[in-house]
């Protein structure tokens, strides 16, 4: 079937593939972002741009005795300013040669779409926000850009799952480990070798590796991962020169975890490695370690309204249901540590609309008929949510 004749049948499959048609790299999304203000102004759907020009949406409660509820969803994507034209490829909506970049024009789509059948509609609702951010892809400056004293829900859905039906209710941090030894004397490897005052940094470094746990350092009842700790390289030395006794030697980590107790663990294991190291090689050599964070964690909420609703309301449309956790980074993370207008920390999910595969790659699609279940299931559950 020929992709004009689907968009002339579904008005939100012609407006994801309108925006997926906008290139909008991440810190360069001005056409889109001015297309989707320009959009909700046709629409009667409050609409502004903030400081960093995200935009942001604030459609005004009808029953003031009810919650408000904010989506989230990211304008850039992967890839370049190159020209995008989609096509159909079965039930799969591709672009030609390039990512099509429905991480995340799919939760930008949804969210745009809602937005247009609430100002339209009679419901009795505390009111929706929406925010759409810049630079996602690559830094996340948008989100950390965000008033968050301006919002005024408590529950946020980021629309920025891949899967039709995933609620994700916890994500892991990023923590950088930067563990560096220095030997206080180097030497030559033949006529220095015997002196014990000397010691390599190249095998001490590789020592301390051998020392600290690898992959997986704690998984739940599920068997998902919570924390995890990775070597993301060693260097010291040089392969190549043989005859000379290192002085300096640098290990580095990344550690996830999606909780700050078991983060805390795994740090502490890595810090009694460190004082046992320096205790070992007093006088003769040195170790320290440096932990930065990047990302927080996204940890799950004890409040599980929203997930056993959202469970409720995609069985009910016919969507299987999916809630977990991933071991990987989002905008959830931001929110997580935020507080809204009223004082409270934001319980954020991470939400899937729909069927997105081979993400930030030329071969990406979209299967349409999953984007339209996913309209479908935000609209039973905003009407949920309200009643």
């Amino acid at each position: 079937m020929d992709i004009t004749k689907i968009r002339n049948e579904n008005e939100l499959v012609d407006l994801f593939c309108t925006l997926a048609e906008i290139p909008s790299p991440s810190l360069h999304e001005e056409k889109v972002s001015q297309w989707i203000k320009n959009y909700c102004n046709d629409n009667n759907i409050p609409c502004e741009f903030d400081d960093y020009h995200n935009i942001y949406i604030d459609i005004p409660a009808t029953d003031e005795s009810k919650q408000p509820i904010m989506l989230s969803s990211h304008m850039d994507v992967i890839g370049d300013d190159s020209p995008v034209k989609t096509y159909l490829d079965g039930e799969l909506i591709r672009a030609e040669g390039r990512t099509l970049g429905a991480d995340d024009k799919a939760g930008v789509a949804n969210a745009l779409y809602l937005a247009k059948y609430i100002v339209n509609s009679d419901i009795k609702h505390g009111g929706l926000e929406i925010t759409f951010t810049r630079d996602e892809e690559s830094g996340m400056s948008g989100i950390k850009h965000v008033n968050f004293k301006n919002i005024k829900s408590k529950y946020i859905l980021v629309l920025d799952s891949d899967s039709l039906g995933q609620l994700m209710t916890s994500g892991a941090s990023y923590t950088l480990a930067t563990i560096e030894v220095n030997s206080f004397r180097g030497g030559h490897s033949g006529i220095d070798i015997a002196d014990t005052t000397r010691e390599n940094a190249a095998k001490l470094i590789a020592d301390i590796v051998a020392n600290l746990p690898q992959g997986v350092f704690y998984s739940d009842e599920n068997h998902n991962v919570v924390t995890s700790c990775n070597i993301g390289g060693i260097v010291s030395g040089n392969p190549d020169v043989t005859n000379i006794i290192n002085t300096y030697g640098k290990a580095t980590y990344s550690i996830r975890s999606s909780s700050r107790k078991h983060e805390k663990e795994l740090t502490d294991r890595i810090l009694f490695e460190i004082e046992d190291f320096n205790n070992e090689y007093k006088g003769v050599a040195q170790a320290s370690v440096k932990f930065e964070e990047h990302l927080p964690p996204f940890e799950k909420s004890d409040d599980d309204f929203i997930p056993i609703l959202f469970e409720t309301v995609a069985r009910k449309v016919g969507v299987t249901p999916e809630i977990s956790s991933f071991h990987a980074g989002a905008e959830t993370h931001i929110y997580a540590n935020k507080q809204n207008s009223n004082g409270e920390y934001f319980a954020p999910f991470l939400a899937g609309l729909a069927d997105v595969c081979n993400m930030h790659s030329p071969e990406e699609n979209l299967n349409y008929k999953s984007l339209l279940k996913g309209q479908e299931l935000i609209r039973e559950f905003f009407k949920a949510y309200n009643s």
